[in-house]
């Protein structure tokens, strides 16, 4: 696998400046700011599982709701 193969699905509460990064380095990615501001962090998870995504997230508890999912 190589980083063009790479795909983010990056939060709302990351700064714009990691989009603009992720955008000028051609990374294929997806901003839940343009989606829906107000997603919930379990369809952020299902989204990102779907579209084998990374996600990527200031939120401290999302690991938690990784760790307990199915």
């Amino acid at each position: 696998m190589s980083y063009s193969d790479l795909k983010f699905l990056v939060d709302a509460g990351v700064g714009k400046k990691v989009e603009s990064f992720l955008f000028e380095s051609g990374y294929d990615f997806k901003s839940v700011r343009e989606i829906d501001h107000r997603m919930k962090d379990s369809e952020i998870l299902k989204l990102a599982n779907n579209e084998r995504r990374i996600v990527i997230t200031m939120d401290k508890d999302f690991g938690e709701l990784i760790f307990n999912s199915d």
